[in-house]
């Protein structure tokens, strides 16, 4: 008790104190309000430079001027002779340098600050990085500068000067102008721990861009990758749509939909849980290559590999078929990587996937037998099926039949194996309502799901396009969600009826994009990959 009272006192005293910061932070708000030195009356700066390319301009200009120069010898001098050659040399160079300088304004957060006196150092950091600042009361004038020595962490600023390289090899700039663009009200965590609470980082990503500099990384790499996927397919001849996310019918895969109410049209809707079903209709339509990028809802839990909102990306590509879509998937996952990472070989944990060499490729009976030793082939009636589960103990529910039962076999014994990249080919129908059946073996589909790191994280078939022989899969989907699974499809009349007018044999694939992020990236779970991923409220 006496612990949990001192751990009281603590945060009390805590929140008393940055109480108090954040009431000194509004005072010096004010006082430059008072001044005539409003920062929020501030609506626009010239940011000419990025911090990573003033340095890299600088590196540049360096490197010509300084060509051929060679750094003098120290050897055989004493303590106090080698430093003073090595001053001269660096005062040599500064002259040089200083004499052609790079000019650039620049415009940031402050993270660090360091009053000496007339002159002090801080450090900015924007979009692409940070660097060190030099601000001196002789360079920026007197008023300036005292207003710089009472800014804050946190302080966005402008800073206008020339680039130069410090004593301690560090590039610098050297502040001419200070302009505080906007006042920090409160205050950031601790830099040395920054914000390592995972709910308040997800809670307040705003914080966590600003203090873990890996996390910004982490999202610029997923806004690359969905550039690099667009690039790719629309050098391939596919069009990128837009289709409706409130719909009266959610199909197109098995989930459970969020609900709401249009109140004009007095009519209940749906969340789109797939991209599916209107895509296809503009394969109908003679949109021959289409693919689009977009949230979809599913009323489904939470874990490190699902939140109920995520993005899609699902493409469709008349006159192919899913043989069509694994030679896709391969050649865009390898160029993704390539272009993201530098490399076709992936590490994810303790994992290396190498994307290098040609994908696996084997059905989901082979893999069913190759890690649990049972034979489907060999296995022809719902009862063998039921009596074979018992018997490894793979638990199965009364509605399930041998297809279902099947996959069950599949998820305990073979997900997590598939390491490597694999297309696992040709599932069961009962669990594949929109997917063309083998022709040679009509209780199985022309269906991949494509695993890596023992994860699916795509799924393609060849497209059904039977308007007779989707209604009876309707039909069929209709009576599992009478028997209880709500996670069935719903005849769509629409979707039949283009299918009526005639759909060519085509190739379709879903790929889950926040789990290729979490991959590309080495991110834990996918809310690392979700700049505002879904969270209990803080008040229920």
């Amino acid at each position: 008790m006496a612990e949990q009272n001192n751990t009281q006192a603590q945060e009390k005293v805590s929140s008393q104190n940055i109480n108090e910061l954040i009431r000194v932070r509004r005072e010096k708000l004010a006082a430059l309000q008072e001044a005539g030195k409003d920062p929020f009356t501030i609506t626009k700066y010239n940011q000419t430079h990025h911090t990573d390319e003033a340095k890299s301009l600088y590196n540049e200009h360096e490197a010509k001027l300084l060509a051929g120069r060679v750094r003098p010898s120290t050897e055989g001098l004493d303590e106090q002779q080698a430093k003073d050659v090595i001053n001269e040399d660096y005062n040599e160079r500064r002259a040089i340098m200083d004499a052609s300088p790079i000019e650039v304004s620049i415009a940031g957060r402050m993270m660090f600050k360091r009053v000496m006196g007339k002159a002090s150092f801080c450090n900015i950091a924007d979009l692409k990085g940070n660097i060190q600042v030099y601000v001196a009361k002789d360079a920026v004038g007197e008023e300036s500068y005292a207003d710089f020595k009472k800014s804050d962490i946190g302080d966005i600023f402008g800073i206008k000067g020339y680039v130069f390289r410090t004593k301690t090899d560090e590039i610098s700039i050297h502040a001419e102008e200070v302009t505080l663009l906007s006042k920090s009200l409160q205050v950031l965590p601790e830099k040395f721990h920054g914000i390592t609470d995972t709910d308040t980082r997800y809670r307040q990503r705003y914080v966590d861009l600003i203090m873990n500099p890996d996390v910004k990384d982490t999202f610029v790499k997923r806004s690359k990758v969905i550039s690099i996927i667009r690039r790719y397919l629309d050098g391939q001849g596919f069009m990128e749509v837009e289709t409706p996310m409130l719909v009266s019918n959610a199909g197109g895969a098995a989930a459970r939909p969020f609900e709401t109410h249009f109140n004009a049209l007095d009519e209940d809707l749906k969340l789109r849980i797939s991209l599916e079903l209107y895509l296809k209709r503009l394969i109908v339509g003679g949109m021959e290559r289409v693919y689009e990028i977009g949230r979809v809802f599913r009323n489904e839990g939470l874990d490190t590999r699902h939140n109920p909102e995520f993005t899609l990306m699902e493409l469709y590509q008349a006159y192919t078929d899913y043989h069509g879509m694994m030679d896709l998937t391969e050649n865009l996952y390898r160029y993704v990587a390539k272009e993201v990472t530098g490399s076709e070989l992936l590490t994810y944990g303790e994992n290396v996937m190498d994307l290098s060499k040609p994908f696996e490729r084997i059905t989901m009976v082979d893999a069913v037998k190759k890690y649990s030793g049972v034979d489907f082939n060999e296995i022809h009636t719902l009862e063998e099926a039921r009596a074979v589960a018992k018997e490894k103990n793979v638990a199965f529910e009364e509605r399930h039949k041998k297809g279902d039962i099947l996959n069950l076999f599949f998820e305990e014994f073979v997900e997590e194996h598939l390491i490597q990249p694999t297309f696992v080919m040709d599932h069961p129908i009962e669990i594949s309502p929109l997917t063309k059946k083998k022709p040679e073996n009509p209780e199985y589909v022309e269906r991949f799901e494509f695993f890596m790191n023992g994860w699916e994280m795509a799924n393609a078939y060849s497209e059904l396009n039977d308007p007779i022989d989707q209604r009876a899969r309707f039909a069929a989907q209709e009576e599992l969600f009478a028997a209880g699974d709500d996670e069935a499809n719903h005849t769509d009349e629409d979707f039949l009826n283009a299918l009526s007018i005639g759909m060519p044999p085509t190739g379709g694939i879903g790929f889950g994009i926040d789990r290729m992020v979490m991959m590309m990236t080495n991110s834990p779970a996918i809310r690392d990959v979700l700049l505002f991923p879904t969270m209990k409220s803080l008040d229920k």
